[in-house]
């Protein structure tokens, strides 16, 4: 039997004022990106839409992949490679699913603590807001 990294999805989500986080109802808590699980038979698009849904209440406009995030350690729970897309929505966040809360927050004061590794995602997606320049470029 092989075993894989599990595929996953994150999203972040651009609304005026900053960006939708989610404070995780469920272990490891914090705060976190909409995302999770990508289901057999569905696509890692489907998958983000699907999550952001879910988790905010908002429907999300998918605009493009910011990178693949595959640390070994990123999730302490098991080996995860996460397709990080960026997109838009209106609306206000409502936490829901495996969101305890959710809110939207600039990205030059983000709440604490930040789950998995999404403060490196989040500052790679300032970085590629500010220069155009992704990770990896």
């Amino acid at each position: 039997m092989y075993r894989n990294p599990t595929p996953t999805v994150d999203v972040v989500v651009e609304l005026p004022g900053g960006v939708v986080l989610i404070a995780r109802r469920h272990e490891p808590l914090g705060w976190a990106l909409p995302g999770g699980f990508v289901d057999e038979g569905e696509t890692v698009e489907h998958a983000a839409v699907r999550e952001v849904r879910e988790e905010t209440g908002l429907d999300v406009t998918l605009r493009a992949l910011l990178h693949v995030y595959s640390d070994p350690a990123r999730d302490p729970r098991q080996h995860t490679m996460s397709t990080v897309f960026f997109g838009t929505a209106t609306g206000a966040p409502q936490g829901s699913d495996d969101a305890a809360d959710a809110g939207v927050f600039a990205l030059d004061a983000l709440p604490s603590p930040l789950a998995f590794d999404h403060a490196k995602i989040l500052a790679d997606y300032a970085r590629f807001k500010a220069t155009g320049r992704r990770p990896l470029e």
